[in-house]
């Protein structure tokens, strides 16, 4: 099966803060699993640059450190996401914990503060509203085989 899969925890340095997220253990384990991944960006594919200033969501909006609003740069790489998803025959995706675009279940509140909410990222809600899986890099291997 495809899946879906944030380019940052395959060890590609795309995260805000010009690092990466690498999960070697679960991008072998989805391999293991016969699965072909599907690297994914919403970030970069919404216009950001690498490094960009760390952005968190207060509602629908999605808010730098610095006070700009970047919700069209989000909303316009969820798009770009799920058009992959589909072209590429994606149902499953998974996606960096607590990302303002890719986070599911739990992101950070806005406040900058470290402190997390309940709520997805743009990217993972908009994909789990057309019917994709979503599930993140700390809630994936529980969830396998799928």
């Amino acid at each position: 099966m495809k899946v879906l899969i944030s380019t940052c925890l395959l060890g590609v340095a795309c995260k805000y803060s010009g690092g990466d997220n690498a999960r070697p253990a679960l991008v072998a384990a989805l391999q293991a699993a016969g699965h072909e991944l599907v690297p994914v960006c919403p970030e970069v594919y919404g216009g950001l640059p690498t490094p960009r200033t760390p952005a968190e969501r207060i509602g629908s909006r999605v808010v730098t450190a610095a006070g700009a609003d970047v919700t069209a740069q989000y909303r316009k790489g969820a798009e770009i996401a799920l058009q992959l998803a589909r072209l590429t025959g994606c149902r499953v995706a998974v996606l960096k914990a607590n990302s303002p675009s890719c986070g599911h279940g739990t992101v950070y509140d806005g406040t900058f503060s470290g402190k997390k909410i309940p709520g997805s990222g743009v990217a993972a809600e908009l994909l789990e509203q057309n019917g994709i899986a979503v599930y993140t890099d700390e809630d994936c291997a529980a969830a396998l085989p799928f």
